[in-house]
């Protein structure tokens, strides 16, 4: 969850508009279509016969003017399966998948003329491979599955944008319905598509975002321990993003700190966000569990020692959040690789100034607990 802003200095693309003004939906899943292509070192003529389309339908569907999200359900499954024929990897299969959804979120964001209440974003509770994809065009940060990948085998022919793009004017538009549906979404049945508004909101680069958010919180008042405790994670969350550690320092002392049911939250909160968990949820109750679920954890113990980095944003959570892990997971310390990735960043954070007196001592205790462990 830790992304840095769009850096304004890059050029940006300025045909994300169709002639009609009406958004298009395919920025996303073109470009990831085209890293595909190119990661199969294939030229688009060489794609095409391998699909059965033209070059020029692969041309269009790289450069969003055709659409992915166009292509009907049956016809898309048939090309996904020839794509696999060709040797895809599985990952950027599945980013493909959350591109296509991405794109269509994209597009309702984009549509000035859709009904808050319609939205998309109250439907079910997003997890982070789709934020991180809808987030791209957004702030310049790929999504994992292609963040790391090799330079392509063949070299590309002339300029080419790094990830997909958004006008300067469609970048203004998503925001400025992102603040729209969080300022009218009201009510208990709306948390969850305001929640999540305000999350995408966040990712706005302008001066005055995080006061617009502090005013959010401010007028908000939800019903019930789980949305009081979401809305004060959220807030946290995004005001950490925006280079506020304070709050989330805050919200860990307040909210998790001797609150067995605060701290369950958390971890059932961040099991789903990374998923952890196998379906999709449809609202936020299942965070509200007295327990942490039956997720097994060590994705979740990699990921949250991956974040164990000195300039972290949410370093002061990642630290409380896998000591708390470990208070009902002991046996991840023994767990292989997740159990290897928090003694290898271990050392490193120790020896670093970053650390706050809390963060510090738990710290300690997760080293003083692998000493036993190895024991």
């Amino acid at each position: 969850m830790g992304l840095r802003m769009r850096s304004s200095s890059r050029p940006t693309l300025t045909s994300s508009q169709g002639t009609t003004g009406r958004p298009r939906t395919g920025v996303i899943s073109g470009y990831v279509f085209r890293v595909i292509r190119e990661q199969l070192a294939l030229t688009q003529e060489e794609v095409a016969e391998h699909l059965r389309v033209s070059a020029d339908t692969i041309a269009g569907w790289e450069s969003g003017r055709r659409p992915l999200t166009a292509v009907p359900v049956g016809q898309m499954l048939v090309h996904r399966h020839r794509l696999m024929q060709t040797g895809t990897a599985p990952a950027l299969l599945k980013a493909l998948d959350r591109a296509l959804e991405a794109d269509v979120l994209l597009a309702c964001a984009l549509d000035d003329e859709a009904d808050v209440e319609d939205s998309p974003l109250g439907a079910w509770v997003m997890q982070r491979d789709l934020v991180e994809v809808l987030a791209w065009p957004l702030i310049d940060v790929p999504p994992e599955p292609v963040r790391d990948l090799p330079d392509p085998p063949r070299r590309r022919r002339g300029p080419a944008p790094a990830g997909p793009e958004l006008s300067a004017s469609g970048r203004t538009r998503f925001f400025t319905q992102m603040r729209r549906t969080a300022e009218q979404a009201r009510g208990d049945d709306q948390f969850l598509l305001r929640r999540q508004a305000l999350y995408l909101s966040g990712y706005d680069d302008q001066p005055d975002t995080s006061e617009w958010l502090a005013h959010q919180q401010s007028t908000e008042r939800p019903s019930g321990w789980l949305a009081r405790w979401l809305n004060s994670r959220s807030f946290a969350a995004v005001s950490a993003r925006q280079g506020d550690r304070h709050r989330m320092s805050h919200f860990i002392d307040t909210a998790l700190i001797d609150d067995d049911a605060g701290e369950a939250a958390n971890l059932n909160y961040w099991a789903y966000w990374i998923g952890e968990t196998a379906h999709p949820e449809l609202s936020d109750d299942f965070i509200a569990a007295r327990t942490p679920g039956p997720w097994p954890g060590n994705k979740l113990l990699t990921h949250l020692a991956q974040g164990l980095t000195p300039h972290h944003g949410y370093l002061d959570l990642n630290i409380h959040s896998v000591w708390s892990l470990l208070q009902v997971r002991p046996h991840l310390l023994r767990s292989g690789a997740a159990g290897h990735a928090l003694r290898d960043r271990l050392p490193v954070m120790l020896d670093g100034r970053e650390l706050s007196v809390r963060g510090r001592r738990e710290l300690e205790s997760m080293r003083y607990a692998i000493r036993l462990a190895e024991a």
